[in-house]
Formats: structure tokens, C-alpha cells, sequence
């Protein structure tokens, strides 16, 4: 048990001193210049030991900066996340948070850092995101006791989700003849089979089965540092089996036919992994080598917007056509979950709140639905014999 003794400073004055053993069975002692924190301190300390919730008063000494790079070399992030994730944390958190050490950083302080970026709504919710990952880490490893971050004094930024407004059939027709013909499969790709741009760039022909109408969705093409190209698992490294209408099999054969599928090698997800994949693919360029998104999006796809009289926002990028996609299956009465099995999305309710607003009205089909319920069972009372009088 914790106990508490008197002792003097060196100016005279009292000093309360408790002493206590930590979980290790360590002796430790704190002092205190009032008798009340003191008898305080001795009291949470034997209370906190039995709930399971002591923290060692000098586990949060370790400094925010110090904490952050061990929790990020822990991660298993893909090479792109944790290069985001890094270059978030150095320029726009470790300024302010990074000589701190993790105690002495209040939910104010958290305040005071989302007031201080002058950045997006969506970007800060970002950054406060990994930020609240590494305190979490921090109380799982008993080196504070709460999160800062999940304060209910900390003002999370409001974003406010756009609703997505699918494209015109017409725009996705004009964006695709205005592409060179090489690249015209591209748009046929993403707005008929729902793809993602690397995942479309990534495309073998050994991925698709002709004859029983599927696509295997195994792989992509991903940008690293340094502008190098990697070949890795789609987004979550999840694979997807989705459906081959005719009209995409019919163009993509024509396509193969025409522009041969080039095979290509390069490195699996990084660039140090010293595992590397040889496939042919159905889209290269005419050095048969593999599409680059910063050459695509920056050279190709904006002459084809102006061609197609397309407004050249961030909304218009390639991505429209996985919307596009969806909202033709949901207006058509796919299934939430079919839809999201086929965009490869880890979780349904993702799909739906994207695309709730896009399904089709209810209102119509539950009218006839109860009109045809309370018919039949009106006919069928219709129909029945009456009952017979008893003599």
C-alpha cells in the first residue's frame, strides 16, 4: 500500500512525499508541497492499480516526435500510405506537437493544431485522424491515460460530402472517341467493368475469361516516390471477380486484335522488395511500357476533356467512370452489395452512403406492392364458397 511521510525542504517548509510501488514492484515516490494532492495522489494510485488503469507518472515523458516515428515504423501501411502519412505528420503536425512530450499535450493543445492549418476541411480531419491513431497507441501502451483527440472539447472540421452526380452516357461516349485509339479501351474499362485507373493500367489479358463472361481484378499499377511504377494488389489488397458484359468483350477483343498486349516487369509493391512481376498487358504505351497516372491524367485525359466539352475539375477525373458504373447497376436494381463486391469496397454501408441517392424511389414499387397484396387476397375471399346455413 501506498503511504505518505513528512519530510522538510531545504527553505523549512513541509513536503508530503507518498510512496508506492508501481506494477513492476519498483519503488517509487512522488512529493507534494499540500497534504491534500498528496493524500490524493496516494489514493488514485491504489485505486488505479485495482481497476487496471495505473499509468506510470513518468511513462509520458516520451516526446510526441519521438513516439510518432516508432509508431510509424510499426505500421503495415502500402508504400504510398506511408509515405502520405509521413509527409502529413513532418509538415504539418511535428512543428507544433513534435517536442512535446505525449502527457503534457491537453485536448487544447489538439485544438489549438487543427486552428493553426490552413488547409481543406477534409485534409485537417485527416491529419487529426493520424493523429488520434498515435495516442491511441499510446494509451494501449499505458503511457497516458485518455486520448486528447477524443475529447468533447475538440472541434472536429465538418466536412460536408458531396453528393456524386454521375455523368451523362453521352459525356462518357464523347470523352472515349476523343482519347487516341490507343487509349480509347480505357474509358470502356473503367465505365463497363467499374474499375479504378490502376487497376484498368494493371489489366492482363489473362485476367479475363471470355467464354464465361468474368474479369479477374488482380492487380494494379501504383505510383511511388520518385515517379516509379510498382505492380501491387488492388486498393485494400483485395481481388474481385466482376461481370464481362458483351459490348466490353466485344470492344476489348477488337482492341487486342489491333494494339497486342505488351508484357511488362516491374517490381511487386516496392521498389526494394526484390520480388518482381512479368505480365502482359492490355494498355501500354507506345514504348510498351506501362501507363503512367501523372502523364494520363496531366496529358491524355485533359486534351480529351476539352475535345469532349468536358469541365476539367477533380471531379472529372477518370473516377467518374466507376461512378458511372454504379449508378447504372443501382438504377438497373443491383443489389447494394453486388454493386459493392464489383467496385471492390471492403464495406457495403461505403457503397450506400455514396450511392444511396442514386437508387431508384421506393415510393412506386411499395404502392404496387401492397395494391397487388390486398388484391390477390380480396379475389381469393371472392372466390371461396360461402358458408352453409345449419338446418
Amino acid at each position: 500500500m501506498a503511504s505518505l511521510t513528512t519530510t522538510k525542504a531545504n527553505d523549512g517548509s513541509p513536503r508530503y512525499v507518498v510512496n508506492y510501488r508501481d506494477l513492476d514492484n519498483r519503488q517509487r515516490r512522488k512529493s507534494f508541497r499540500r497534504k491534500g494532492e498528496a493524500e490524493r495522489f496516494r489514493n488514485t494510485v491504489e485505486a488505479d492499480k485495482l481497476r487496471g488503469t495505473y499509468i506510470d507518472v513518468d511513462a509520458g515523458r516520451v516526446t510526441f516526435s519521438e513516439y510518432a516515428a516508432e509508431w510509424l515504423a510499426g505500421r503495415t501501411f502500402e508504400e504510398t500510405t506511408y509515405e502520405a502519412t509521413e509527409l502529413r505528420l513532418r509538415l504539418h503536425v511535428l512543428p507544433i506537437l513534435g517536442q512535446m512530450q505525449l502527457r503534457q499535450i491537453k485536448p487544447s493543445t489538439i485544438q489549438r493544431l487543427i486552428a493553426s492549418m490552413d488547409l481543406s476541411d477534409t485534409y485537417k480531419r485527416m491529419i487529426l485522424s493520424n493523429v488520434s491513431a498515435i495516442f491511441g497507441a499510446a494509451v494501449d501502451d499505458d503511457l497516458i491515460a485518455k486520448n486528447p483527440c477524443k475529447a468533447g472539447s475538440v472541434a472536429r472540421p465538418k466536412v460536408v460530402r458531396r453528393k456524386v452526380v454521375p455523368w451523362p452516357a453521352e459525356w462518357v461516349s464523347a470523352m472515349h472517341d476523343a482519347l487516341p485509339e490507343r487509349y480509347q479501351i480505357a474509358v470502356t474499362l473503367g465505365s463497363g467493368l467499374g474499375l479504378r485507373q490502376g487497376e484498368v493500367f494493371g489489366l492482363s489479358p489473362d485476367d479475363v475469361d471470355f467464354l464465361r463472361g468474368t474479369v479477374e481484378v488482380r492487380r494494379q499499377v501504383k505510383i511511388l516516390a520518385g515517379n516509379k511504377l510498382v505492380f501491387s494488389l488492388p486498393k485494400g489488397r483485395k481481388t474481385r471477380t466482376v461481370p464481362l458484359p458483351k459490348t466490353v468483350a466485344d470492344e476489348l477483343s477488337s482492341y487486342l486484335a489491333r494494339f497486342r498486349a505488351m508484357p511488362v516487369e516491374l517490381p511487386w509493391r516496392t521498389l526494394n522488395s526484390g520480388e518482381s512481376v512479368r505480365v502482359p498487358l492490355v494498355l501500354t504505351t507506345r514504348e510498351r511500357r506501362p501507363l503512367n497516372r501523372n502523364y494520363f491524367n496531366g496529358n491524355l485525359w485533359r486534351r480529351a476533356q476539352a475535345t469532349a466539352g468536358v469541365v476539367p475539375t477533380r471531379e472529372n477525373g477518370m473516377h467518374a467512370l466507376r461512378h458511372w458504373y454504379a449508378s447504372v447497376l443501382l438504377d438497373a436494381g443491383e443489389s447494394i452489395r453486388a454493386v459493392s463486391e464489383y467496385l471492390g469496397h471492403s464495406d457495403p454501408g461505403f457503397t450506400l452512403r455514396t450511392y444511396t441517392h442514386l437508387m431508384p424511389s421506393s415510393d412506386e414499387r411499395t404502392r404496387t406492392a401492397v395494391d397487388s397484396a390486398l388484391t390477390d387476397h380480396k379475389e381469393a375471399g371472392a372466390r371461396a364458397p360461402a358458408a352453409c346455413n345449419a338446418p
